[in-house]
């Protein structure tokens, strides 16, 4: 009998020959999320502007939106080789996938024309005049500096939609005040550097949408443990896979509060505690497609009301992000609304 034939069909067990076959003959390709973050780790330990160059060179290859959007941070770089290197890397990825066309990607083309040549300089070119130019696509929602657009967390949907707008505004002054004592921007990360359980939240609202963000546990925190919350809603898990005593080793991703629909990942696709992790997130409707590392761990199901089993889940909210009494970083922030 095959190995296929005894792992059945279903996602986790393919999952699960993917890590089988990793670790038998090394067949399972290094996703483009992890190559991101393994050059991103290089590059930060090297001042050598020809090791720059070469793991710039290579950042086309992890073909990802925050691959471009990391090359596009090295455009203008005073150092020639390393800008021009940014700038084919940004237009390879940004010819190479026009779904990551947006303001963003426009503008960052626009700022590679001038440092790339030949076949590359007509294909921005191109890029430029084809694209549409009425599309926002991915925005960022952290800027590295402060925590312009957050806000703190008052009470759930259904509590806040009962509050008069006095209440409400008086509610968020209290709640502002708390998350600023427990969140921080550290080095350009957003950071949990509270004690409590407690979530920052964006200040728009949001209907569909797609998601893109990297995270990363505190090894030497107590409980590791942390969050996405969609449409104020619990929540796509992020824990320490060791924390076995409460079933964190079936992996992060998975839409934790669920009773009735899946609620755990399909595989388990977490680097180890310490290092980043990257989620594409996507919500249709009711329905949460996620992405870890570029593994498929959540395939278009249903996330439930956490709030009230019997409405819905809400058609527009805000994002949180949940730190669990330890601390976790946040950065690359970006969300595409869906029409």
């Amino acid at each position: 009998m095959s190995i296929l034939k005894i792992l059945g069909k279903s996602a986790r067990h393919a999952c699960l020959l993917g890590v089988l076959l990793t670790a038998t003959v090394g067949l399972k390709a290094e996703s483009g999320e992890n190559l991101l973050i393994r050059l991103r780790n290089q590059m930060a330990q090297t001042t050598d502007v020809k090791a720059q160059q070469a793991l710039l060179d290579q950042v086309a290859d992890a073909g990802t939106f925050q691959a471009m959007a990391y090359a596009a941070e090295w455009l203008g770089n005073p150092t020639k080789a390393l800008a021009k290197s940014a700038a084919k890397a940004v237009v390879d990825i940004a010819t190479k996938h026009p779904e990551y066309n947006g303001t963003n990607t426009r503008q960052w083309v626009s700022r590679a024309l001038p440092l790339v040549k030949g076949e590359a300089k007509a294909r921005a070119k191109a890029y430029l005049l084809i694209m549409p130019k009425d599309e926002a696509g991915y925005v960022s929602l952290f800027n590295g500096k402060d925590l312009t657009g957050w806000k703190g967390l008052v009470e759930n949907p259904i509590k806040r939609a009962k509050m008069t707008s006095e209440e409400l505004a008086k509610a968020q002054v209290k709640a502002d005040e708390a998350m600023h004592k427990d969140w921080a921007v550290e080095n350009g990360l957003l950071a949990y550097v509270g004690h409590g359980y407690d979530n920052i939240c964006t200040k728009e609202l949001y209907g569909d949408f797609e998601m893109l963000v990297d995270w990363k546990l505190d090894p030497n925190g107590k409980e590791p443990d942390a969050g996405i919350y969609l449409r104020g809603t619990p929540q796509v898990q992020i824990w320490d896979t060791a924390r076995v005593n409460v079933g964190a080793q079936v992996g992060s991703g998975g839409l934790y509060n669920n009773k009735k629909n899946q609620s755990i990942p399909t595989c388990v696709a977490d680097n180890k505690v310490g290092e980043w992790n990257t989620f594409y997130i996507k919500m249709v409707g009711d329905r949460v497609t996620v992405d870890l590392n570029g593994e498929r761990v959540v395939n278009s199901v249903i996330l439930e009301n956490y709030w009230d089993r019997s409405q819905p889940i809400f058609p527009v909210e805000q994002l949180e992000l949940q730190a669990h009494g330890s601390k976790v970083y946040y950065r690359d922030i970006y969300v595409k609304r869906l029409k």
